[in-house]
């Protein structure tokens, strides 16, 4: 469907300008979560909570899940929660089920104690299919931290996206981890 991939482009390519506006700085070297430092820099929060920034997140990664057969939507606590409440919205929107979900770094000590939040009661992840998404990825360690607690409860893990892939070592992790990878965007797309 030429349309349909042209709009695709078009969000994508708004993606970046967005991004490049409220998410990425370059200059002296910043510590990124994987413990590594770099010049260049993703605060993604700007952009995924932005209400333009969200949709077009939210419609790409649905773009990319079209004849995918999922249940749910999320990832680690707190990347993972603004993606994959965009994604439940949106997909509502088009007639499709993805309810979100997220994973805690750490079980609460109160209350249910729960892992994973975002399921009724009585619901599991047993047999669940599910999508792990993250904000930006460099080694990969937040997704698999997630996708290992998800398979420890019984998900099948059909894909993990991420928005931006800083090409660090994240696809050959996730490979190694047997897990198909796809990301939005990679760093690529922002040095000009």
């Amino acid at each position: 469907m030429p349309g349909k991939s042209a709009d695709r482009a078009a969000r994508r390519a708004r993606l970046i300008e967005l991004i490049k506006l409220r998410s990425f700085q370059e200059g002296p070297e910043f510590k990124l979560a994987s413990g590594k430092t770099s010049t260049f820099y993703f605060n993604m929060k700007p952009t995924m909570l932005d209400s333009e920034g969200a949709y077009l997140v939210a419609s790409l990664i649905l773009d990319q899940l079209e004849g995918i057969d999922a249940d749910l939507i999320g990832g680690l606590e707190m990347g993972a929660v603004p993606i994959a409440s965009s994604v439940a919205a949106v997909a509502f929107t088009e007639g499709r089920n993805l309810s979100a979900f997220f994973v805690r770094k750490q079980a609460k000590e109160h209350g249910t104690q729960s892992l994973v939040e975002g399921l009724a009661k009585g619901e599991s992840m047993s047999g669940k299919k599910v999508v792990v998404v993250e904000d930006v990825t460099t080694t990969g360690g937040s997704a698999l931290k997630a996708a290992e607690a998800l398979k420890a409860a019984g998900a099948d893990i059909v894909r993990v996206i991420t928005i931006v892939d800083r090409l660090d070592g994240a696809a050959e992790a996730f490979a190694a981890a047997g897990l198909e990878f796809k990301p939005l965007l990679t760093l690529a797309d922002f040095r000009s």
